[in-house]
């Protein structure tokens, strides 16, 4: 009979046992039954044929819902619709580490400049203890210029090496929400009327962003019953960034456009925003785990009975590539970067060690969400090595009686067209980044538009080196019980 603690282990290892099944099945069946195995990769690369084409199909359709959205004057549509959006309370949360004056000031004013107004936005800025003198002179920034343009600036500063803590920005905000409950309770607030936006603190906010959260969030049938999830840019500082960074940037943007237009997968993502009443009905974002941003969904959808979802913002906020003062630096921070957003991997042991205490939800529901969440960190880590290296393995260690066979002859060629109609998958990322760029600034040339179009010949190298292996790299520290812990990924700009 296993303990608790080796029955969460051994759901904390199947994800990794997982992936790497699939790959040692591929490389011993290469070798063993290489003709099952080329009709193995015929049919995945079919399939991902398809994969594709929805995947396109998707980000095409949530593209022109953005487009859409960006053109409504959001702040007339929700004064005029509700006259009554004063009742609401926006809170923004800003967790703050060791970044520069700058990348917070760009943040600040961004609010300021909303179409929403200021006055009716409350700032919570969370520092920490750990970096005390910087966090004070920040603070001492903040009020010299943003003092009087907010309904109210907050400060709340993080105590280091509370228990039961991992170091972080997840710890970091459940504090600031729980010191923040103190303060609603004294203002006798109501916590439905309360929307939290929980931001990274280079979050720049579209100036339509919280008009249409406020209107989204009055047009809602049950608001506490749902986070909403804007578009992710990386343009603060994407002319900047090295070309595999730019990649991978876009790359996270069309995932999110995809996530976007399928509600059944959608889960919250870096910056969002919710219901004050449901972040503290289900406790609030953890603080003893990295991923806090999918996890906090997960708490909810188990606190309401798997009752919650996620509703799409179709205006963006942008952020910051992980861009360092050199480009072997920013490449590090790029790997660090995608290898922490794999480690959400660790919300499949807790969807399997929590679903035994949730009766009354179905196991079809579970199933479900289940399946899209270990999918998903499967195909992260297994398609691009699949389709790149092990696709081709039995063709090169087939025996002379496979390498007669008219399949064997066939294969490479079907393959090759295979590919070459996954290629329009490459055309539309490489159009979509042309659309959504941001821009360009004075000191780039014209020239470096072209940069932009060359940059996606590196998408095969960027997939398997800052994409499959980090994801190998946190499933297989979580496999063996080699905890992570939250690295922050630095992000500078040009000045």
């Amino acid at each position: 009979m296993l303990s608790p603690y080796q029955r969460y282990r051994w759901y904390e290892m199947l994800p990794g046992l997982s992936i790497w099944l699939t790959f040692f099945l591929a490389i011993s069946l290469s070798f063993i039954r290489p003709l099952w195995m080329i009709y193995a990769v015929i049919v995945f690369d079919v399939y991902w044929v398809l994969r594709v084409a929805y995947f396109s199909f998707y980000v095409i359709l949530s593209w022109s819902r953005f487009r859409h959205a960006i053109r409504e004057d959001w702040f007339k549509k929700l004064t005029t619709t509700f006259p009554a959006w004063t009742e609401i309370v926006n809170v923004v949360f800003l967790p703050v580490y060791n970044e520069e004056w700058v990348v917070l000031e760009t943040t600040l004013t961004a609010l300021a400049h909303s179409s929403y107004p200021a006055k009716q936005l409350y700032v919570v800025v969370s520092g920490e203890a750990r970096r005390l003198e910087h966090w004070q002179k920040l603070q001492t920034q903040i009020v010299a210029e943003f003092s009087e343009v907010f309904a109210g600036i907050i400060f709340y500063t993080h105590p280091a090496d509370l228990v039961g803590e991992i170091p972080g920005k997840g710890s970091n905000i459940h504090f600031a929400e729980a010191q923040f409950k103190h303060l609603a309770d004294e203002k006798k607030w109501n916590y439905a009327k309360i929307i939290i936006s929980v931001f990274d603190v280079d979050t720049v906010v579209h100036p339509e962003y919280f008009a249409h959260l406020t209107f989204m969030y009055l047009s809602h049938p049950r608001p506490t019953h749902s986070s909403f999830q804007p578009i992710t840019l990386y343009n603060n500082n994407l002319w900047d960034s090295p070309m595999v960074l730019r990649v991978m940037a876009f790359g996270t943007t069309f995932w999110m456009l995809f996530s976007l237009a399928r509600l059944e997968n959608l889960v919250t993502f870096s910056s969002h925003s919710m219901s004050f009443q449901a972040a503290v009905d289900c406790g609030g974002h953890a603080k003893d785990i990295i991923s806090e941003d999918s996890r906090i969904f997960f708490q909810c959808w188990l606190h309401y009975g798997g009752d919650y979802e996620v509703t799409p913002l179709y205006i963006p906020v942008s952020m910051d590539t992980v861009r360092d003062d050199n480009v072997l630096r920013s490449l590090k921070n790029l790997y660090l970067q995608q290898r922490r957003w794999a480690w959400g991997t660790e919300n499949i042991s807790y969807l399997l060690w929590e679903f035994g205490k949730h009766p009354e939800i179905s196991s079809w529901k579970k199933f479900v969400m289940l399946f899209h969440e270990w999918e998903g960190k499967w195909s992260w880590a297994v398609v691009a090595i699949l389709i790149t290296f092990l696709g081709r393995l039995p063709l090169w260690v087939a025996g002379d009686t496979v390498r007669q066979s008219a399949l064997f002859f066939n294969t490479p060629h079907m393959l090759e067209d295979l590919m070459t109609l996954a290629m329009a998958g490459l055309i539309v990322s490489l159009v979509m980044s042309m659309l959504i760029l941001p821009p360009r600034p004075e000191r780039q040339g014209r020239h470096h538009y072209l940069f932009m179009v060359v940059q996606w010949a590196l998408v095969p190298v960027s997939l398997i080196c800052f994409s499959s292996i980090p994801c190998l790299d946190a499933v297989t520290h979580l496999m063996f019980g080699r905890y992570l812990g939250f690295n922050v990924s630095a992000k500078k700009r040009a000045l």
